[in-house]
């Protein structure tokens, strides 16, 4: 299956790290087991090259009538425009907020009105910062379609978040399939699978 090949390649570049026993800490302030960063994909032109052609299929399987790809600032700006050119659509990009010089853009390309856009993104935790691209894409004009991301943690929280905005999302894996891949492959050891399952539960009191 594809999100498994996913999980593995991820795993593989490094680009997602598991422990356990040394939580990382996030930006919000949790504690996490996990780590994941798809910008060391672009590193391995065998894995990007994979991840691309999988987001292609995904948008030309679930999202037939896009006339635009949007990459979110920042990691999923090089992931759209590799999705863009395989598909051979017109690409821009989209930061969370405008600048705050220069042209004060928010939206860097060019975007035409009712233009039917899909959004790229390489990860998915809450999707605040992803549906902020969504909104000023629709503010601008533009009709989303969707969403296609490279991984999501599947938190509750995100559901609700995409469903409150009618976003609907298409992902590649997920993290109870790099779990199990990590099992499979001995990345962890099975006394962490608890741990990790209730992170996952409750991520905001985890490690507390």
């Amino acid at each position: 299956m594809i999100a498994n090949e996913i999980a593995r390649l991820l795993l593989d570049a490094q680009a997602v790290r598991l422990r356990p026993e040394e939580p990382f800490t996030w930006s919000s302030g949790w504690k996490s087991p996990i780590y994941c960063d798809n910008r060391l994909t672009l590193s391995f032109p065998e894995v990007r090259t994979f991840i691309k052609n999988a987001l292609a299929d995904a948008i030309r399987r679930e999202f037939p009538g896009a006339d635009a790809i949007a990459g979110v600032a920042t990691a999923g700006i090089a992931q759209g425009a590799l999705v863009a050119d395989v598909l051979n659509l017109p690409y821009l990009y989209v930061r969370p907020e405008p600048k705050k010089h220069g042209m004060g853009n928010q939206i860097e390309g060019r975007l035409e009105a009712g233009q039917k856009v899909v959004v790229i993104e390489d990860l998915i935790s809450t999707g605040g910062s992803s549906l902020k691209v969504v909104d000023a894409l629709r503010q601008s004009g533009g009709e989303v379609l969707g969403m296609a991301a490279i991984f999501t943690y599947g938190f509750p929280v995100a559901d609700e978040n995409f469903a409150a905005k009618d976003v609907r999302l298409v992902t590649l894996s997920n993290y109870e399939t790099l779990v199990d891949e990590a099992r499979q492959l001995n990345y962890i050891p099975a006394e962490a699978l608890a741990s990790l399952a209730a992170w996952r539960q409750n991520p905001a009191e985890w490690g507390i």
